[in-house]
């Protein structure tokens, strides 16, 4: 139901507590016990695991209170922050300070702080002072911060939020992105505005975006495209969704979506361009590679979100090259084989791939259903990663583990074939990806300076990103890219 990649190359995955077995055991002795929980009194199945990408090895991790469509987020030193859920969990805070891969790092519940309000179908957002902003939840208008300001405010009413809900709710997992202004673009239902979270504000309100409504239960996906130049332009893309009435109708051959809205976010007069995917699509992941392009994957081609309301899986991922004119962008991939239904996300690896997990749509495990619940995980590669491209495929031997704002530093590149062009660093951070919207994805395109060949490699001068509205502080993905292909990562501590 949740994963995030942690700068340890390990994967974290978070499922609910209250749906009965796993097929994961706890270690001896630390079982949890809940007389509320309807399936487990006595609950001695892991509900949360840390996966090892080098070995494939999974460890189980104890989480203590219902994590059911909470939400997430990296805080500046590393740390996954982990809020709401459901019943006990509503109003929880959770840390996960992730280890080396064969450490022992668990989940904390704090006990010192819980949330204003409870937040069950919330966004995270860090911003750029390194706090963390929690954006709705279901029955839930008000925007609080992680930590909580000092102003003593706690939670603040967002009326946008409350505006946008219709009889199916539609204003869940809103989508927030925020800008190189250091605002934020907040979009939920088919409307989006610009919020301003230091005077808690609405500062400008965007057009419609027409097709039906895009946020949970009828979720399409969002991404922010890739920062770059000067970093004042923003730009931001949501696509697919289910049609309005299909939730509360509960059916499942209602067709989804197939339309993308594409707007300026920081023009003074902004508004919305159309176009059509290749398919129609519900509860798909968008993803952003390192090269800037965007991978559309996973998802049901009818039906909504919810427990078995979905049907005819969209097999097939899309690329969306956000740099082609209208009609040009998207390009069909090869289709995967394994349903990724409701529940399941999508995550950028370090070595360029993408992580597929989850698909569960039943209200309890069940491993028999046409669509069953979905314990395998795989990797999908790219284009980029094809063999015939090897030799242009650049290895990082060189770069700081650290960088401050506004920094001129080195990185030191081999590649087979000699150098044409320039050579891309690209800052990609770490999202909590759940329920089609990767919480705090970004991704960076620092300024550099054409390559020089030095000894067989190749040195290229790079700025850190100029401040905490551009890239906030935390660990971030960095990728050379030479000609579309992009190196396995380094992580990079990015600090004020």
């Amino acid at each position: 139901m949740h994963t995030a990649v942690t700068r340890f190359n390990t994967v974290v995955l978070l499922d609910r507590t209250n749906i009965g077995p796993s097929r994961k055991m706890l270690p001896k002795g630390h079982c949890r016990y809940d007389r509320n929980d309807a399936v487990l009194k006595k609950d001695c199945y892991a509900h949360s695991v840390v996966f090892d990408l080098k070995t494939n090895q999974i460890r189980p991790l104890m989480i203590l209170t219902d994590t059911w469509c909470s939400s997430g987020q990296f805080l500046p030193n590393g740390t996954l922050l982990q809020t709401g859920g459901d019943l006990d969990g509503l109003r929880k805070i959770r840390t996960f300070e992730p280890c080396e891969p064969d450490g022992f790092c668990d989940w904390v519940e704090l006990k010192d702080v819980e949330l204003v309000n409870g937040r069950w179908y919330a966004t995270n957002q860090i911003l750029p002072d390194g706090t963390v902003i929690i954006v709705g939840g279901r029955g839930t208008n008000t925007v609080e911060y992680y930590p909580p300001r000092k102003n003593g405010n706690g939670a603040v009413e967002l009326k946008f939020l409350s505006d946008v809900e219709d009889n199916q709710m539609d204003n869940l997992y809103p989508y927030v992105h925020l800008l190189p202004n250091g605002h934020l673009f907040i979009f939920a239902n088919n409307k989006a505005v610009m919020y301003d979270h230091q005077d808690n504000e609405v500062i400008r309100e965007y057009p419609e975006l027409l097709g039906g409504p895009r946020n949970y239960p009828s979720a399409g996906s969002s991404v922010m495209l890739a920062l770059d130049g000067d970093f004042s332009t923003a730009v931001v893309v949501i696509c697919g969704g289910a049609q309005y009435g299909a939730f509360i109708e509960r059916t499942t051959d209602t067709p989804a979506h197939g339309s993308c809205g594409r707007i300026v976010a920081t023009d003074p007069n902004p508004g919305w361009e159309m176009e059509d995917m290749p398919f129609g699509r519900v509860m798909g992941d968008m993803v952003m590679l390192p090269t800037g392009d965007s991978l559309i994957i996973n998802g049901a081609q009818t039906g909504t979100q919810g427990f078995d309301m979905a049907s005819n899986p969209c097999l097939n991922p899309v690329l969306y090259r956000p740099d082609q004119p209208v009609g040009l962008r998207f390009m069909t991939l090869n289709p995967g084989t394994i349903p990724r239904m409701y529940h399941s996300t999508a995550n950028l690896l370090p070595d360029g791939r993408v992580l597929l997990a989850g698909s569960n749509p039943h209200y309890l495990y069940n491993f028999a259903a046409e669509f069953p619940t979905e314990l395998r995980l795989e990797a999908f590669s790219p284009e980029y990663l094809s063999p015939d491209r090897a030799n242009i495929r650049p290895e990082i031997k060189g770069i700081p583990n650290m960088v401050r704002y506004g920094e001129t530093f080195e990185v030191s590149v081999s590649v087979s074939l000699p150098v044409v062009g320039i050579v891309e660093v690209n800052f990609g951070s770490a999202p909590f990806a759940t329920h089609s919207f990767s919480q705090g994805q970004r991704l960076v395109k620092l300024t550099v300076t054409p390559s020089i060949p030095d000894n067989g490699r190749y040195r290229i001068k790079c700025t850190a990103p100029p401040n905490g509205a551009v890239a906030p502080p935390g660990y971030y993905m960095a990728f050379a890219v030479n000609q579309g292909v992009p190196s396995v990562a380094r992580w990079v501590h990015l600090v004020a």
